[in-house]
Formats: structure tokens, sequence, C-alpha cells
């Protein structure tokens, strides 16, 4: 099936190019395939969001709606709005995330934030027009598994290079800007919305709602192989130079070099001398580090390590001036 992509795409694009057929070879060979690998990610991706949307919407619709119980995030305050004006939820998801998709614009860039607003419109649809069945009526049931299908859709949309609520854009970018980490800005934001919850509602309510945002977020860490709200990446790579131009200037990344030795390759023992990049990123740019790294080398080796949080240095900067933490 791989193969006959490849030779299908490849036709495809030499039907749009009329030259020389040497000369197409050399020049455009790594064009096409950077397109290639650009359609199988985008295809791979949108994938990934529709079926986290399905999912997602069938934890709210088929779980946590009926029952009038909330989750927490963006997601939460328009549930506690919806109870309180009967405004419809499709409606208000869309709305309420707005703000904090255009700072996810400003924060992670054009593609992210065009993503994340079709993945949410995609969920206000699904909400509004899938009839999802209602499972079950017991309140603990409903608690644990309205949860963990809303993780699963968003942690399915995460890895799609999406987000279906926008509370952890506002979380990176308060961090930022204060010595709050991204996990306080996320706590302190959930502890405002189920007061809120346990005031105008009912405190059993709220604690059920507190167990859904529980069981969401746990579920979210799963799919994403408990990723945490940064990652360090380890690049080796004959074409580093062009990798490190890419963290810089493409993906905004400050990077880090380092002189090594490549102990053993392809010819076996060696002691060649290599330079080694690391660089840090949120979770949310895994998909697109690793898409943009296979366009330049697809061999290159890459090592994810979880990190709790970070202070100082440059981690996401638009007018990056220099390249390294």
């Amino acid at each position: 099936m791989g193969n006959f992509f490849k030779k299908l795409t490849a036709n495809i694009f030499r039907s749009f190019y009329k030259g020389d057929k040497k000369e197409y070879s050399y020049k455009y060979g790594k064009e096409f395939y950077r397109w290639r690998v650009n359609l199988e990610h985008l295809i791979k991706d949108a994938l990934l969001i529709s079926f986290g949307v399905v999912l997602a919407g069938f934890g709210l619709k088929g779980f946590v709606l009926p029952n009038a119980f909330f989750d927490g995030g963006v997601t939460g305050i328009s549930l506690i709005v919806n109870q309180l004006t009967n405004i419809s939820v499709s409606f208000l998801i869309v709305v309420i995330n707005l703000p904090f998709i255009f700072l996810g614009f400003k924060q992670m860039g054009k593609e992210f934030a065009i993503k994340s607003i079709l993945a949410i419109f995609l969920l206000a649809m699904a909400i509004y027009f899938i009839d999802y069945p209602i499972i079950t009526n017991d309140k603990l049931l409903i608690s644990f598994f309205g949860g963990f299908f809303l993780g699963i859709g968003i942690g399915f949309s995460i890895r799609g290079g999406a987000v279906l609520d926008g509370t952890e854009i506002i979380a990176i970018y308060i961090s930022k800007k204060t010595s709050l980490t991204i996990g306080d800005v996320i706590l302190i934001f959930n502890i405002v919305i189920f007061s809120f919850v346990a005031a105008f509602f009912s405190i059993e309510t709220a604690m059920y709602s507190v167990l859904i945002y529980f069981s969401a977020s746990k579920t979210v860490d799963y799919i994403i192989e408990g990723i945490d709200e940064y990652s360090g990446a380890t690049i080796v790579s004959n074409h580093s130079n062009e990798i490190r131009v890419m963290l810089i200037e493409k993906m905004h990344c400050g990077v880090t070099i380092y002189s090594g030795k490549r102990g053993y390759g392809k010819r076996g023992d060696t002691l060649n001398d290599i330079e080694i990049i690391y660089t840090v990123i949120t979770r949310l740019e895994i998909g697109r580090l690793k898409s943009e790294i296979a366009k330049i080398d697809p061999h290159a080796f890459m090592t994810l390590s979880s990190i709790k949080d970070t202070k100082g240095g440059v981690i996401k900067k638009k007018s990056l001036k220099h390249n390294s933490h």
C-alpha cells in the first residue's frame, strides 16, 4: 500500500512538470518528497482529529450533558453557561474558545490555529447533529466514562496537532509571563470553575464533575504516551545544520548544539564527528517536529524525554536572535 501511494503521488507530481526528466529528478525530487510527507501527515492528522472529535462528542452528549454534569477548562465554562442561559452548547464551545485560539495563533502558529478551530467547529457540529445514545444514568459511571471518552477525544486531537479546549494555550502563555507553571495555571483555572459549580448548582454535582475532569486528564496523558507539558528532543542527523535552521526559523525554538562522535553506524563501528541537536518543545508541537524533520532527513535519530516544566532560556519566541538555551 505504501509503495502504491508513493508511485501514485510521484506520477501526479510528474504530470504537472513538463520539463526535462533529468532536470526533474535533481531539481524537483526533494520538493516532491516534502510534498508527499506533507500529504501523508495531513491525512494522518485529519483522521486523528476526526476520530477524536467523534469520541469527545460521545463523552459530552452521551454522558455529561444529559445529566447536567460539568468538565474543567473552556468546555466546563461552556457547559455552565448552557445550564444558566439555555444557549446551545455547540455555539458556546466555538465562541468561548475563539480568544484562546487567537492566542494560540500568536504562540503556536497558523497551522495549529487552523487545525484547532476546525476541530472545535467539528466538535460543535458533532454535538449538534449526531444523535449519540445515552448509555447510563449511574452517576459514578457517567463521571468515569464521560471523562474517559472525552479524554480519548482530546488526546487524539492533540496527536493530530489540534486542541478541543483552549485552556492549555492560556496556561502556556501565562506560565511564560509569571512564575507559575503550566500545571499551576490549569489547577487554579479549574478550582475556580468547580467552586462556581458548587456554589450555583450543588456540591455533589461539583464532586462528580471533578471526577470527570480527572478521568479525562489521565486518559489524555495515556493517549499521548504520558508526555508532560514539555518534551526535550535530542536529534542526531547528518543534516544537523539544516535541522537547526528549521528549528530556529520555522518552529521558532531555541536549540543547543553538542559535539559528539557516532559510535556505530550503517557501516559498522565508527567514530565520526557529528553535531547533536537538543531542543525543548511543548507537547502540542511534537507531531509537527516529527513531520519537519522527516522532510529533511527521514533517517534522523530522535529521542523524546518528558520534562515537567522549564524556566529561563528560549522555549518559544517569535523574534529569535540566538540559538542556545
